[in-house]
């Protein structure tokens, strides 16, 4: 709670989460009686750093997060301020109605934080501000008072009334009329002619002047069918100023941005710059035809109109990520929020631009502008140099210049997130001196012991101070990754989270996957956000003091399932998987380690001495006694709950070595299979359907050498070392060869155990020589363990050379047989599908050639997004069944229990497999075995395939699970 999504940090007294209105007076009492500050909070979006305080911070999204009321007769609802925009819009959804405002947050941002923020959004051409569509709101004054504001002065604090009737002539010329004014207090809408709307006048306070404890807002007609229109223009400048001739057609949206935040293949039509204006119609035809005549009526250079609901999404996707994408320049360097939302009038939005850059330029800065030209509103993130004295003095000077500049033009400082810290201190420039003191005169009136979000609107804190970046340290920190979209650079990994909080959706469909154990819990320090934080002020070493050895820190990342589902979907690709295992690397150095870093972080070394020993049926037997299995868990962490996995008899090498004189020899590519450690001990089916299918595509397979070169010998030498002498040459063949395995170091990364990962994957590196020398793909069935090769493994050994290009040798099983056998046919299987993409594949690796695939072989249908819960090691752990069992019930199990009768149970990762059958009694396939089982059918083999469904929870032979 120290940040939201600003660059400013205040670290508050505490937080109260109010179960009622009753708690929020409780609360104000004791902060009045005691003198401490009071900051109203939602899902801590705010971009200009009212979300953040001294005093206590009421969160309501903990508890005052209901949707009270919904009448679609009145097209209202009774909403609590904690209450997240989604939940309201799929609530009215089925009666044809929305909430008109509707900001690129709307996944986790909060009604009471778009009231205290006037909040817009995209569609705010048709259907205006936040203020424009509350009817009336509940609010408890500092001073316990409470009030029910709405117009006709209804709540109105007592002088309020004779301070607007005192000040007529200021409040009708001394306020630009402007779509998007959102700076200052909106005094103007007690003007009599505006009906004296004190409800209205009290959004967009920041939290300043009273606390919303429940809202009654309008509804809209939501049209029953859109489409999209992507308008092409040469540049920006073209697009802001053909923005402004599109509303005579009354469209929905007309938001702009450059090709600067657009990533390569995002499919928009020919140009350099965008507008994406919405239409809507009674019915598709209807809504498509609308957006043609707005292309018509357009000068552009392209064009391209969409009607298709997930196509439409796709395309939004893009522009509201920009939000995040726009806090990294193309180069890779950071860019920060502080001048987001300025306003102009629309008409004079391409002049204004272009004076903007060239202030930019005039201040050697760089951002890339974007957002509602409709509006004439302009989101940017600039490349402040917030670390240096001279860098803050720099973002002074151009924050002083930009607000005449806005002023000149016509604007608001503020056009959508508030002027907070950011602004608030230049509003004189834009109001004028008197204004501001009607501004206090009128804040004075509802709070006027100053409690209420102190230092925001009236008598600001300066705008370049409480940086948050202030208290990082000067020097880097010491650190095992290379971070090499960091520079190398932990504190700019953990500076990668500017708190836009994507990761506290809880309502996103589609393939997402973050953040599985925020959703399961709904604790900001489980968040991806709230991880990051921490890991802030452990760098800062003000609250956490104990830096790499706190246990504040430990216990937040310890629900973390390093699921990589950061790296994707937040915006600015914060890897929370990686950062967690560099604190555990540091946390527990010299120190002992939990019993399950031991028994699964090295896994593979207790599977390869169980090979070795052929002690498998052994164990399987001790372990299905219950008193055995029950010890043994004990000794291993491992939460009781669990059943223990069963052992392969037979490892998946041992199968190949007795196979290998009577293999078929195809004249395809030569392709190395991967023998992971839970192909090769848990599940050599997998392995051995892979070969079944890589060689029925007509690929040569054969497995990684296991012979590790002696030191000195030619195969252990690097790139860059000199040649060998006759002697060192000489010197392997007259010693005993020395046998190792392949390890991706998966399970020592997960559990911190870098020291050791790093020396497994360096002799994984070394018997892989031979191979990276002949450029051989190198084949990885199991998900978790190629993302691991392409991104732990260069990341771990940044000095070894060796490092990246085994990294990109690694394909999964799909990505082989298109890249190896594109003319291959798989086997047609002609069943729906059902399951979850891996995490680590959608994070990582991707899924394209693996859809491909699928509708190659008559698959259809769409595997889920979210995590199973089980995430290697995560699931088995002793504490976290009960997160584990909430991540697989949110989207993974459902999916299974309504699938349809004969339909195939998809699941690339052992652990997404492992959770299916010990939660869902559902036997998973990976998708080599389904099309192995393929193969053998149509060679007369029975049918062996995994169906979910009525009477589809059974093994492969038909006998059902236990």
């Amino acid at each position: 709670m120290t940040m939201d999504a600003s660059n400013y940090r205040r670290v508050p007294a505490g937080v109260v989460a109010p179960r009622d209105a009753e708690d929020v007076a409780a609360a104000l009492e004791v902060c009045r009686t005691r003198g401490v500050p009071v900051v109203a909070r939602g899902g801590g979006t705010s971009i200009a750093g009212q979300a953040t305080g001294t005093g206590v911070v009421l969160d309501f999204t903990r508890h005052m997060d209901r949707l009270v009321e919904l009448d679609p007769g009145t097209r209202t609802a009774v909403v609590q301020p904690g209450l997240v925009l989604d939940s309201l819009q799929r609530a009215a959804a089925p009666h044809g109605l929305r909430f008109g405002p509707d900001p690129s947050t709307h996944s986790r941002c909060t009604l009471g934080g778009m009231i205290g923020n006037n909040s817009c959004g995209s569609h705010s051409v048709a259907w205006g501000t936040t203020a424009d569509n509350i009817a009336e709101l509940d609010v408890l004054t500092a001073r316990g008072r409470r009030l029910r504001l709405g117009p006709g002065w209804a709540g109105a604090p007592e002088g309020l009334r004779e301070l607007a009737e005192g000040e007529l002539a200021r409040l009708r010329t001394g306020f630009p009329d402007l779509p998007r004014r959102i700076s200052g207090y909106a005094l103007d809408a007690l003007l009599p002619e505006k009906g004296a709307d004190v409800a209205r006048s009290f959004c967009g306070s920041e939290g300043t002047l009273g606390i919303l404890t429940e809202a009654v807002v309008r509804l809209v007609e939501a049209p029953p069918a859109r489409a999209l229109a992507v308008l092409g223009y040469g540049d920006e400048s073209a697009a802001a100023e053909a923005a402004a001739g599109l509303l005579p057609h009354n469209p929905l949206t007309v938001e702009g941005m450059a090709a600067d935040l657009v990533p390569p293949g995002a499919g928009l039509p020919r140009g350099g710059a965008w507008l994406f204006v919405e239409t809507g119609g009674e019915s598709e035809a209807a809504a498509r035809a609308r957006a043609e005549e707005i292309v018509r009526a357009a000068d552009v250079v392209d064009a391209l109109v969409v009607t298709e609901p997930a196509a439409q999404r796709t395309l939004w996707r893009i522009r509201e990520d920009a939000s995040g994408t726009a806090t990294r320049m193309p180069d890779g360097s950071e860019a920060w929020p502080g001048w987001e939302d300025c306003a102009v009038p629309p008409a004079r939005l391409g002049a204004y631009l272009r004076d903007f850059r060239a202030l930019l330029s005039s201040h050697a800065l760089r951002g890339t502008p974007y957002g509602h030209f409709g509006d004439g509103c302009i989101h940017v993130r600039i490349d402040f140099d917030l670390l240096t004295q001279d860098g803050i003095g720099r973002f002074r000077r151009f924050s002083e210049d930009l607000a005449d500049l806005v002023v000149a033009h016509g604007g608001s400082l503020s056009g959508e997130h508030g002027d907070g810290q950011a602004r608030a201190e230049l509003l004189p420039r834009m109001y004028g001196a008197e204004t501001v003191r009607l501004f206090e005169r009128a804040k004075a009136l509802w709070d006027p012991d100053d409690l209420l979000n102190p230092g925001m609107l009236v008598r600001p804190a300066p705008l370049d101070g409480n940086l948050r970046f202030s208290v990082l340290p000067a020097e880097p920190v010491d650190v095992a990754f290379g971070y090499p979209a960091d520079g190398g650079d932990f504190r700019a990994a953990v500076r990668r989270c500017v708190g836009v909080a994507k990761c506290r959706t809880t309502t996103e469909a589609g393939p997402a996957v973050m953040c599985p154990s925020f959703r399961a819990t709904g604790e900001e320090e489980h968040s991806t956000r709230g991880r990051a934080r921490l890991l802030h002020e452990m760098l800062a070493g003000e609250l956490i003091t104990d830096g790499w050895r706190s246990t504040e820190v430990r216990d937040a990342l310890d629900l973390c399932l390093a699921c990589k589902g950061c790296r994707t979907d937040c915006p600015v690709g914060v890897d929370m998987a990686t950062y967690k295992a560099e604190f555990l690397h540091h946390h527990y150095a010299d120190r002992r380690r939990p019993a399950a870093h031991h028994s699964m972080g090295r896994l593979p070394e207790w599977l390869r001495r169980i090979a070795r020993t052929r002690t498998a049926p052994l164990l399987n037997a001790l372990a299905a006694v219950p008193p055995l299995a029950a010890a043994a868990k004990r000794l291993g962490g491992i939460a009781p709950e669990r059943r223990l996995p069963r052992l392969a008899p037979r490892t998946f090498t041992g199968w190949w070595r007795r196979r290998k004189p009577a293999r078929a020899q195809g004249a395809g590519d030569l392709v190395v299979l991967w023998p992971d450690t839970f192909t090769e001990h848990l599940s050599p089916s997998v392995g051995r359907a892979a070969v079944r299918v890589l060689e029925a595509a007509g690929l040569r397979v054969t497995l990684p050498p296991t012979r590790l070169p002696h030191r000195g010998s030619p195969t252990a030498a690097t790139p860059d070392a000199p040649a060998p002498s006759l002697l060192s040459s000489l010197i392997p063949s007259l010693l005993p060869a020395r046998h190792a395995r392949v390890c991706c170091g998966l399970t020592y990364v997960s559990t911190g155990q870098l020291d050791r990962a790093r020396a497994v994957l360096r002799r994984t590196l070394d018997l892989m020589e031979p191979v990276l020398r002949a450029g051989l793909p190198v084949v990885v069935l199991e998900p978790s363990c190629a993302a691991a090769l392409r991104t732990d493994l260069p990341e771990l050994l940044h000095d070894d050379p060796r490092a990246p290009r085994l990294a990109a040798a690694v394909l999964t099983f799909a990505e082989v047989l298109e890249r190896h056998a594109p003319r291959w046919t798989p086997p047609a299987v002609d069943r729906p599908v059902a399951g979850q993409t891996h995490c680590h594949q959608h994070a990582v690796l991707g899924d394209a050639p693996d859809r491909r695939l699928r509708e190659s072989a008559g698959l259809t249908g769409e595997l889920t997004g979210g995590c199973c819960g089980l995430a290697g090691d995560f699931g088995f752990e002793k504490g976290h069944f009960e997160v584990s069992r909430a991540c697989a019930e949110e989207r993974l199990l459902p999916s299974i229990r309504e699938a349809a009768p004969g339909t195939v149970v998809l699941a690339d990762g052992y652990s997404c497999r492992t959770q299916l059958e010990q939660l869902g009694a559902v036997r998973a396939r990976h998708l080599a075995e389904v099309l192995a089982e393929a193969l053998d059918r149509d060679a007369g083999a029975p049918d062996g395939a995994t169906t979910a469904g009525e009477g589809g929870r059974r093994a492969a032979g038909g006998r059902p699970l236990p």
